[in-house]
């Protein structure tokens, strides 16, 4: 690699070496080819020594070309800012505006730390100056006045720590739940929101104090069985498929009676058939939605008119999307990238003709939104009236997919060509092609993080907590070439993401938990705690030896965390003791037979250091305790889960998750990590008892006084 190049990848954020999370640690020398792609595709032309020159000089010269940066960020103990000028001018005069555009006394002073630089012969200084005046945590315009002209920035003033609701004080509970697989009675094939509602007070009854979600964001209306929650088309909106049809105001009596057939017939088979549920609900909500429109005098009407000004623009290029994919998918393969060029941006005039002549189609995609909004409320409300100390906590998933109407919408602010994915670790040694969307650092800040922001304000919507899928993004994500097997990390400006975050949690009284089980870069976790944000612990995870050694004892986990058995990518506990996990791997050819016979040694190992981990914190229940070392061969431990999740409670993090699927003893895998929907049916396991029927289960019930025992 030429020294022009590697100085370049430094300066503009791209790795040109990293290390992997494998249990072998190994580092990489990133291939030149694939940084000469990446820095291309950020804005950087490099293809030989002169462009990466160039690129550089004008890397160096880009602060020194504008008098303001796009936006500051700061911590509210030191805000601090940076003005470039010409020499010959002066800073007659620093304004402050709040959001609401009032103007805030300041008290200001220059810094001695000044720079300057001579740039086509003109010199130029770089002043830093310092607001002396306590300011509010909150968004403001920054105003400079040079001689007769004024220059404006957006300041962001953050706390020093995120939000913590007060029931973090004490040690706390609660389900973490996929709602689409959750059984009831009375839905129709797939979790909704009313079974949100009604879980609500099933937890609360029980003493939980949180809710841990899937991803509930918008999924592809035109092929429902891309149904993994990670893979939305926008990150901003719901997924109708949550919407419960019987609570939808213009649903009559008449409509539950002409569908119930086909309810029970999708009820019936083993896996949830997203194709079918989705169409059926659409198709009656397409007949609410015209009985709507029926009577435009009627508050409901006004009420989602009301909503859809709310939203403005935002929720006009989703409806768009939607709409023109919806036609175009008909006749086009490969999305929109494959459209007319006139209909690729949201911004050209033919989308514009296109919402004006087909207002109604958009409008009805609109109107999903409407419902969905209001019945995820009816869900929050369920969590106010019941006294759930911090409700639900939402799942903001790394990206989005690339054919989707958030990169459709904003496609100038992602990188185009490439895709976000993980480099090797301990749990996926081949490393993973997400072929996510990814911002670009650069455009994100020339947009003031605007687009940053609102995904997290969307998904902190009736929440009491996130979980920042991939958290290590805010300081860097793993990026491959959409053409390309082999990445290198794109590192983002940490400091200012991490107070966004901080500053949006404490907006929304909204706790941040950051899932870090992967790649961790030194000191980030450290950072995180700085910041008042939790992180993820999983048991599987805490272990000695880097996954060979004993588990930990519960005192040895961190209190500021939100521990759970597993993950939604992990084995339940009943199939990780069995080894269906390593067998279901070997039936799908994703490891060899000399693989399959070290992990079954290796889980014969694993079984019995979680035995002694359990007798070593004597919390085997009373009237079932441990009858030997079941041995492979030999039955299922009685009271297993009960142990494991009484182990779990009696640590030191001051929440636990636990998860529906090992208390009902479920021995399937909710999604195998490297297989799509022809391989392994991922997203489509339903819990195997009926919601309504969990508290008279014996093994709900027990579960639920061991933890109570501890929590």
């Amino acid at each position: 690699m030429s020294e022009a190049l590697h100085k370049l990848a430094q300066k503009a954020g791209v790795a040109v070496q990293f290390a992997d999370a494998g249990l072998n640690r190994k580092s990489y020398d990133v291939d030149a080819n694939v940084i000469r792609f990446v820095l291309n595709d950020i804005g950087y032309p490099c293809a030989n020594d002169d462009e990466a020159e160039a690129s550089l000089a004008k890397i160096e010269l880009e602060r020194w070309q504008k008098t303001l940066e796009y936006i500051y960020v700061r911590v509210e103990n030191n805000i601090v800012f940076d003005v470039v000028h010409p020499a010959t001018e002066k800073v007659d005069e620093i304004i402050l505006f709040d959001e609401k555009n009032h103007k805030v006394t300041i008290k200001t002073e220059m810094l001695d730390d000044i720079e300057s630089k001579f740039i086509d012969n003109i010199h130029y200084l770089r002043k830093q100056y310092k607001i002396n005046t306590p300011l509010n945590i909150g968004y403001y315009v920054l105003a400079v006045k040079l001689g007769d002209k004024i220059y404006r920035s957006r300041l962001a003033v953050a706390p020093q720590h995120s939000f913590e609701p007060e029931a973090l004080k004490h040690k706390t509970w609660g389900f973490a739940v996929q709602l689409y697989s959750v059984n009831s009675k009375r839905n129709w094939g797939v979790g909704d929101f009313t079974d949100l509602s009604t879980l609500v007070n099933l937890a609360a009854e029980s003493g939980a104090s949180i809710i841990g979600l899937n991803p509930l964001n918008t999924l592809s209306h035109d092929y429902p069985e891309n149904a993994s929650p990670y893979q939305s088309i926008s990150r901003l909106y719901l997924n109708p498929i949550y919407i419960d049809l019987e609570k939808v105001p213009e649903f009559e009596d008449k409509d539950k009676n002409a569908v119930a057939d086909k309810i029970a017939d999708i009820k019936k088979q083993e896996f949830i058939n997203y194709d079918k549920i989705y169409h059926l609900k659409t198709y009656w909500l397409e007949q609410c939605y015209e009985r709507m429109l029926s009577n435009k005098n009627s508050g409901r009407y006004t009420e989602f008119m009301t909503y859809c000004g709310k939203e403005g623009r935002e929720l006009e290029k989703l409806a768009a999307f939607q709409a023109i994919y919806e036609q175009k998918t008909k006749t086009i393969n490969g999305g929109w990238c494959a459209w007319q060029e006139e209909l690729r941006s949201p911004d050209n005039a033919a989308v514009a003709d296109y919402v004006r002549q087909n207002q109604k189609k958009v409008d009805f995609f609109k109107f999903m939104q409407f419902e969905a909004s209001r019945q995820f409320a009816m869900a929050h409300n369920a969590v106010q009236k019941s006294g759930m100390q911090i409700g639900f906590y939402r799942d903001l998933a790394v990206g989005v997919g690339k054919d989707s109407a958030e990169f459709w919408g904003d496609k100038e602010i992602f990188i185009p060509q490439v895709g976000a994915g993980a480099p090797p670790d301990a749990f996926f040694p081949c490393g993973q092609k997400w072929g996510l969307g990814c911002f670009s650092p650069k455009k994100l800040k020339e947009h003031q993080y605007e687009p940053f922001i609102k995904v997290l304000r969307a998904n902190m919507q009736n929440a009491g907590a996130i979980r920042v899928d991939h958290v290590m993004s805010l300081m860097r994500l793993f990026v491959i070439p959409d053409d390309m097997d082999c990445g290198t990390y794109v590192y983002y400006n940490f400091e200012d993401m991490l107070n966004l975050l901080t500053l949006e949690s404490r907006l929304n009284k909204c706790m941040i938990v950051g899932e870090s089980i992967g790649n961790v870069p030194d000191g980030f976790i450290e950072a995180l705690q700085q910041h008042h944000i939790y992180s993820l612990s999983v048991l599987w995870a805490e272990r000695a030896g880097a996954g060979w050694g004993g588990f930990y004892a519960p005192e040895h986990y961190p209190s500021n965390a939100v521990t759970s058995v597993g993950t939604h990518d992990m084995p339940p506990l009943k199939m990780w003791w069995f080894g269906y996990d390593i067998e279901l791997a070997y039936s799908l050819k994703m490891m060899s037979e000399e693989e399959k016979v070290n992990s079954y040694h290796k889980r014969e190992a694993d079984r019995k250091h979680l035995l002694d981990s359990l007798d070593a914190a004597h919390i085997w229940p009373e009237d079932k305790l441990r009858q030997g070392n079941y041995l492979y061969g030999e039955s299922y431990p009685e009271g297993l889960e009960e142990a494991v999740h009484r182990f779990m409670s009696k640590s030191a993090s001051r929440v636990f998750l636990l998860q529906l699927e090992d208390v009902l003893q479920v021995d399937k895998q909710q999604n195998l990590p490297g297989t799509d929907v022809d391989t392994y049916p991922n997203w489509r396991h339903r819990l195997p008892v009926a919601l309504e029927d969990l508290p008279q289960d014996e093994r709900y019930i027990r579960n639920i006084n061991a933890i109570r025992k501890e929590r």
